[in-house]
């Protein structure tokens, strides 16, 4: 996840701003930062541990974030896994609902009054394109019945859609924004535990965005004045994109709401 702390006018003016990266391997994303200070002189670039596999990790984080900051004006829910073989988190989700739906769902519930009250703000959900071949399977949400890893992947990538969906709907009128996006096919390590798709991704590179052309709509979540308003969409290009008609089920939104709730043993109303 990657939080910003200084007001989207003067980010889209060009004046820097306070930048957390939170990610689960320091030493990572401390050379992240260095290369981001370094091209854009901005020194406000912090790296702080969190590990989404855990939710003690995600408390503890919101706990020193709220106790060190006092404005959050856009959150980025970027982390993810992809094609894992299948295990569970800290906590015994499944890996890629644990990691890419919960715990974002999570994060943001612990957050979401220092949003609110840093209004106008922004929630950016980062999803992908394969949310089309995703189903909520309330019978099996743990896939302990019957796991496929790339299907998973499809599953928490349509959690991230929903909770987008619902999110916007219950922050309407507070200034807070939450919207989605597909970031493309970016050239990563994101698959690197499938060795077909390591090999489709060096044979193909060519075709695929760099991480640079990946982060692009992303930030156009996060700081286009002409989203200012924007609630409940989902993005593609820098642009509005086509959301599977599971995507647009808002039931089928409420009841995942009302399940991770239970999940994380949280009241979020």
């Amino acid at each position: 996840p990657l939080l910003v702390l200084s007001s989207r006018r003067y980010i889209a003016g060009g004046v820097c701003a306070r930048v957390i990266i939170a990610c689960r391997d320091m030493a990572k994303g401390e050379a992240a930062a260095c290369e981001i200070r370094a091209e854009t002189g901005n020194q406000q670039v912090i790296v702080k541990k969190l590990d989404l596999a855990d939710t003690k990790s995600i408390r503890e984080f919101a706990e020193n974030f709220l106790a060190e900051e006092k404005e959050l004006h856009i959150l980025i829910n970027n982390a993810g896994v992809m094609l894992f073989p299948y295990s569970k988190t800290a906590d015994g989700f499944e890996i890629h609902l644990g990691v890419n739906h919960l715990g974002h769902f999570l994060l943001t519930f612990l957050l979401l009054e220092c949003l609110k009250q840093s209004a106008p703000a922004r929630i950016v959900n980062v999803s992908s394109l394969a949310h089309h071949g995703g189903r909520i399977r309330f019978h099996d949400l743990q896939g302990e019945k019957c796991y496929n890893w790339g299907l998973a992947y499809c599953h928490s990538k349509l959690a991230n859609v929903l909770f987008t969906r619902e999110l916007a709907r219950r922050l309407q009128g507070t200034g807070v924004t939450a919207n989605s996006l597909h970031p493309g096919s970016v050239n990563s390590r994101l698959g690197r535990h499938s060795i077909l798709l390591t090999l489709l991704w060096k044979t193909f590179s060519f075709f695929l965005k760099t991480p640079r052309e990946g982060a692009q709509t992303s930030v156009y979540c996060a700081v286009a004045e002409e989203l200012e308003s924007v609630t409940g969409q989902y993005f593609s290009d820098c642009r509005p994109a086509y959301v599977s008609p599971q995507g647009r089920n808002d039931e089928l939104a409420k009841k995942l709401w009302n399940v991770s709730c239970e999940l994380l043993g949280i009241q979020w109303d």
